[in-house]
């Protein structure tokens, strides 16, 4: 890992040209460039020689993955192929020379795709419906494909912390499960992995790092367009949490890597009905922590 030594301001990958050279700032980047290392290393995502599709959709989360794998990259500490890409699925208005524009100048190996997803969306979504799930599906169905055509190992997306806990919760709430966003998964055709490096990266670091730097940020027309969503209802809720308890979210996050299934209810993923006595506990029978009992 890094510590308080590692020097971040001599030499360093162009994405990094411009950076603050505040305290406050340096901080910041060491504690994001720290977290994906350690999301890298915990979820076990290199292998060595591979080549991974960075997903670039040009906002906050997506630029601070790209500046951060391409410092890892540079320091000799990524030691993979790293594609950055934007899928651009013709919303009216998109920015299209953005980001070729921001990538040739970085000195980035990138790759611009152009899908017409945008009006198979508005076209198959009822009105009053959300576009996320299907706008994502033949999102994620593209970025398989360029990868498969770049010969990339691995799909890289800028999820972060917030991401997934929200995800959590719309499951819990909406889905009747408890699932989320994992780091690492293998897509449903077996021949790719997907890789979210940012998993203990807070949305509100992305937002500080990205805007810092004054990367140009594109906002999201589709998505950004509807109310009520229920992922910004979440969203609400828990920086309403937040705002009563500090570090409310990362307890929460930590809990995702603590789980306990004999101390859930699904008989699928414990064997209850051969648990007898005799049997080494998991600990207290009323599942709480030692804090709260």
């Amino acid at each position: 890992m890094l510590d308080d030594s590692d020097d971040i301001s001599d030499d360093i990958h162009p994405l990094f040209h411009g950076a603050p050279s505040s305290t406050e700032f340096k901080k910041l980047r060491k504690r994001i460039v720290r977290q994906v290392r350690e999301a890298i290393e915990t979820y076990g995502m290199i292998q060595r020689d591979a080549k991974w599709l960075v997903c670039l959709s040009g906002g906050k989360d997506s630029y601070t993955l790209l500046a951060v794998l391409h410092e890892l990259k540079w320091r000799g500490l990524l030691p993979v192929e790293l594609l950055a890409c934007n899928l651009d699925q013709g919303q009216p208005g998109f920015p299209a020379t953005v980001l070729p524009e921001f990538l040739t100048r970085m000195g980035v190996p990138h790759r611009i795709e152009y899908q017409d997803t945008y009006s198979i969306v508005v076209d198959k979504v009822p009105q009053g419906r959300t576009y996320c799930a299907l706008c994502s599906r033949l999102r994620r169905g593209n970025l398989y494909r360029i990868a498969r055509e770049e010969g990339c190992s691995a799909v890289v997306l800028g999820h972060h912390r917030d991401d997934i806990l929200e995800t959590f919760f719309m499951n819990l709430f909406h889905g009747g499960r408890l699932a989320s966003m994992p780091p690492k998964l293998v897509n449903e055709d077996g021949d790719l992995m997907l890789f979210r490096p940012l998993a203990f990266v807070a949305e509100e670091d992305c937002d500080r790092f990205a805007r810092a730097m004054n990367y140009p940020i594109i906002p999201c027309d589709l998505c950004g367009s509807q109310e009520g969503l229920q992922r910004v209802q979440v969203k609400k809720l828990l920086d309403d949490w937040e705002s009563r308890s500090p570090g409310r979210r990362q307890v929460m996050f930590r809990a995702l890597m603590n789980v306990r299934p004999s101390h859930l209810a699904d008989p699928n993923l414990f064997d209850f009905l051969n648990l007898a006595t005799g049997a080494a506990p998991e600990g207290p029978d009323d599942g709480l922590p030692p804090q709260l009992r």
